[in-house]
């Protein structure tokens, strides 16, 4: 298993302290806070080792404070409800004695039923793309000097970005963004476990994407971003360690916040999960 992925399973390998209560840590080189995606995939796994033989179709987050990377966080999850076909529970996850965030989840064994699905976008094959931490290296000079580190940090998921922005000196463009991903090598054999790893991985360029039409981005000096809130429904079977699509889109900005969405297909074009978020995108006076 690749390094970097086998401390993400690590990472998502949370402690259970008690029945319902559990405590995570972050990479010991995150800086000023937790990624959003930690806390999600982290939550998940607290609320999927309280439900047995059913799997998640469906989560909703929201984003309270800024996460500490310096201390675990603990997931307190709630068993809201037990029932024949539907299982929900809701995590609350705690630093410093406040909430940071919370998360609902809902869990179904598996039926069948009616199927129809949007069609997977055309799109250049992964095949005929750089990574993302390829092209990170080619700019890495010119960075400032606080963004060096996460610029040359390697993940444990590969991304190649279809008309990446140019992080410099981005140009206003279509509020759209399209990425293949995938975990770097291969996973457990667990629904689960897949799915976490596909939660972490959402919450990666979604936000961007609001900005692009204002040819501004994270490492632009007048801008606030930071997430809100996180949505996800997982539609049918995948491999998060499998090269997936992420088609992601904003339809509306207004009132310093960017509403995303995101559909995720395999490679066979089969609509696997979608998404959607809301976050901060304040733009500060001088």
């Amino acid at each position: 298993m690749n390094e970097r992925l086998e401390d993400l399973i690590n990472l998502l390998d949370i402690e259970r302290i008690e029945v319902n209560l559990f405590r995570g840590h972050s990479p010991s080189d995150r800086w000023q806070r937790v990624f959003g995606g930690q806390v999600i995939g982290q939550a998940l796994v607290a609320a999927s080792r309280t439900v047995e033989n059913r799997n998640c179709h469906s989560l909703h987050a929201y984003f309270l404070r800024a996460g500490d990377p310096k201390v675990p966080i603990l997931y307190e999850v709630d068993r809201s409800r037990d029932g024949r076909s539907f299982t929900s529970r809701r995590v609350v996850a705690i630093q410093h004695g406040k909430q940071i965030f919370h998360l609902a989840a809902s869990f179904q064994i598996e039926e069948t039923g009616l199927n129809h699905q949007d069609s997977m976008p055309d799109a250049i094959s992964y095949n005929d793309l750089p990574s993302e931490h390829d092209l990170r290296k080619k700019i890495i000079d010119s960075v400032p000097d606080e963004y060096k580190d996460s610029f040359n940090k390697e993940w444990p998921v590969e991304v190649r970005p279809i008309d990446p922005v140019d992080l410099m000196d981005p140009q206003p463009k279509q509020p759209q963004n399209f990425i293949w991903f995938r975990a770097k090598s291969s996973l457990p054999d667990k629904v689960s476990l897949h799915q976490c790893v596909l939660a972490y991985m959402s919450d990666m360029s979604l936000l961007d994407t609001c900005t692009n039409p204002h040819g501004i981005n994270f490492m632009s000096n007048n801008l606030q971003s930071a997430s809100l809130d996180h949505a996800m429904w997982f539609h049918r079977p995948f491999k998060a360690n499998e090269w997936l699509l992420y088609s992601q889109d904003s339809p509306s900005a207004s009132g310093a916040r960017g509403f995303n969405r995101g559909s995720i297909y395999d490679a066979s074009g089969n609509l696997v999960a979608s998404v959607a978020q809301e976050g901060l995108i304040r733009v500060i006076k001088s």
